[in-house]
């Protein structure tokens, strides 16, 4: 049996139109209005740290100890390394002998001056005879103390052996061994401080319009996780480097680990008014996208040209529609 062709093609327009007044699931709606959208530029940026701090020792001597490696994570004022000097040591039971014996000499002098001080009372001794005594204990007593000074002293050099992290963050480079004979002021670590930012490096001619405040974003994809991700730039350096402008943005979730991992990053590089809706929006059947719209009561379906995809804040999955749509239309929105 043979169909002529135009009657194939009216039953197909007559199925199609049957199925674009069917009624559909949950929906929502959504009033089509042009809108400004950015055109945005791919860049790629680094994740930095805002600071580099050293962990210097504070004494001269040979790495003792070792409390961490490359990569751990130290909180501030954590021990990361112990630098021995055995002199300390020595000096230290030398000053401990001699206030034992300053202390046995403090103890004879305050007898002699007790003696004196009894004698003088019932006039068998002279008043130069208990002035000795005094200056005997007196100078006991100050030899005492200046020892026992210099003991702490040497017992805070001794503290000042333990390398301190200065800040909280991730190791980057620990470049000594235990053993290693080091001065005061050697670099022992490198602690990258916490909260990391994405640092951007962006031509000078593309980056005139660049402030504090603009929204940029970045693929999920690079950090392990999915759809878009959006970070706000913090502050722009006003030196330039090499031709590019540095600036520094925030973005939750870039993790506190690789320092200088390299990911795209889109910023603003323009503005237009266009038409912005959801991709949940649209179906595509052989090939060509449809959206469902509103009018009258009935939801009818038209064919529409989708642009480049252009997410947002309040629109992750947000497309750009070239043609098709016009400001007003009544968009059905499935959940």
């Amino acid at each position: 049996m043979f169909i002529r062709p135009h009657v194939i093609v009216a039953v197909t327009t007559i199925v199609a139109a049957l199925a674009a007044v069917q009624p559909v699931g949950a929906a929502d709606t959504m009033t089509v209005q042009a809108a400004p959208l950015r055109d945005e530029k791919a860049v790629f940026a680094t994740i930095e740290t805002r600071r580099s701090v050293p962990a210097r020792t504070r004494i001269g001597g040979t790495i003792a100890a070792l409390a961490v490696k490359e990569g751990d994570h130290v909180d501030l004022g954590q021990v990361i390394a112990t630098v021995g000097d055995d002199k300390l040591a020595l000096q230290m039971k030398s000053l401990d002998a001699q206030i034992a014996g300053l202390d046995a000499q403090l103890s004879q002098a305050q007898i002699d001056l007790t003696r004196n001080e009894e004698l003088f009372a019932k006039n068998i001794v002279a008043r130069t005879s208990l002035d000795s005594a005094k200056t005997a204990f007196n100078v006991a007593s100050n030899a005492l103390r200046s020892r026992t000074a210099e003991r702490s002293v040497i017992a805070q050099q001794l503290t000042e052996g333990n390398v301190l992290a200065p800040a909280a963050g991730r190791v980057l480079k620990v470049p000594f061994t235990v053993g290693t004979v080091v001065m005061a002021g050697d670099v022992v670590g490198q602690i990258a401080e916490q909260n990391f930012v994405l640092r951007l490096r962006i031509p000078e001619s593309q980056a005139r319009g660049l402030k504090a405040g603009e929204r940029i974003r970045i693929d999920a994809a690079e950090l392990g996780g999915e759809g878009p991700r959006f970070g706000t730039v913090t502050l722009v350096y006003p030196q330039i480097e090499e031709g590019r402008v540095v600036a520094d943005a925030k973005v939750d979730g870039l993790g506190d680990y690789f320092v200088s991992e390299r990911i795209r990053v889109w910023i603003a590089a323009g503005e237009r008014t266009a038409f912005v809706i959801p991709a949940r929006a649209i179906e595509t059947r052989f090939g060509i996208d449809y959206v469902r719209l509103r009018a009258n009561g009935n939801d009818i379906e038209v064919p529409v040209q989708r642009g480049r995809p252009a997410p947002r804040p309040d629109l992750p999955d947000g497309i750009e529609i070239l043609s098709g749509l016009k400001g007003g239309d009544v968009l059905v929105v499935r959940q």
